[in-house]
């Protein structure tokens, strides 16, 4: 029987959207890397609406490295777009990082440095100061402060888009196949070996970040209900304390007109209790309803992304036959 091994050692994917014209300054980031054993370019078109796609499709030709280019069918989000880039990748370590180039490359080689010299399953890289906008940088506090509730994730660690993994982990976290991923999520949940970097991070090149209001509770949502059970139990104990009050009110009343013959009367605190118990009831049917939503569209088979195509560069990595 033969087998086929590669010799690559390092994988880096990289998510597009709208990434238009700064395609040529990031290939040109990756052209010639001091990396030993090799490396390969993963990039992942997450339905792009301008030309990203074809520009990163001329670009494929002219460079010395193996390039796959995949494009999606349409925008799934930056986790599963990730992810699928996860599966292509045939590299020892696999790096992810942004298209805008605010993590410099060389700082990429940091990351893969040190988790070659640790051992470790995932490096995070963290930053002195971002160079996001505020509202970026609102949401990634509220992101991180979730996880410390929600994942039990390490109070020192900071989640971003920036890590290496090693093999063994991305072949954990590729197995997920639910139509609403978070790899932060898949990692903690995979792992506890987590070394954390600290790097460089650079104003962004041009445009804008993809990241919204919509895209970030859309983030907190798959977090909330898809890894974690904890607003099940919030619901529970929100439930429980109405009930008390609700029980002492009643005793409250009662004693009134047993013992004091106090006139039970006000319209306006009957209908606010009433308002409040309603609404209380409706949010904990409606985070119910969350959890059943989501699990019956991954039974029905929701996708989590869908590849339009495949495009590999002319370049490709040597490879070897091991008899056994």
């Amino acid at each position: 029987m033969v087998q086929r091994q590669f010799d690559l050692l390092s994988s880096f994917v990289v998510p597009l959207y709208n990434t238009g014209k700064n395609i040529e300054q990031l290939f040109d980031a990756f052209r010639d890397l001091p990396i030993p054993g090799g490396y390969e370019l993963i990039l992942v078109n997450d339905g792009s609406r301008d030309d990203t796609y074809e520009r990163a499709y001329a670009l494929l030709s002219t460079m010395p490295i193996p390039v796959t280019l995949i494009d999606l069918a349409r925008n799934f989000g930056e986790h599963a777009a990730v992810l699928e880039g996860f599966r292509h990748a045939r590299g020892k370590f696999v790096i992810s990082l942004d298209d805008d180039l605010q993590n410099p490359v060389e700082e990429a080689l940091r990351l893969l440095d040190h988790i070659r010299g640790t051992g470790a399953d995932v490096v995070y890289a963290y930053y002195e100061e971002k160079k996001h906008h505020l509202f970026r940088n609102v949401g990634s506090r509220l992101t991180n402060a979730a996880a410390n509730f929600l994942l039990g994730k390490p109070k020192d660690l900071y989640l971003c888009s920036f890590r290496a993994h090693n093999r063994e982990l991305i072949d954990r976290v590729i197995q997920y196949r639910g139509p609403y991923p978070y790899i932060d999520g898949l990692i903690l949940g995979s792992t506890d070996r987590i070394e954390r970097l600290l790097v460089r991070h650079e104003p962004r090149l041009d445009g804008q970040s993809a990241y919204n209001l919509r895209r970030l509770v859309r983030l907190w949502l798959n977090m909330f209900f898809n890894f974690s059970i904890m607003p099940l139990r919030v619901a529970s104990l929100l439930g429980a304390f109405l009930c008390l009050i609700g029980i002492m009110m009643l005793g409250v009343a009662v004693a009134q007109a047993l013992f004091f013959s106090v006139p039970q009367v006000g319209w306006s605190s009957l209908m606010s209790a009433v308002s409040l118990f309603s609404g209380s009831q409706l949010l904990i049917l409606g985070i119910i309803g969350e959890y059943v939503g989501r699990a019956y569209m991954t039974v029905s088979g929701k996708p989590q992304s869908l590849v339009r195509a495949v495009v590999r560069s002319p370049v490709d990595f040597a490879s070897r036959e091991i008899e056994s």
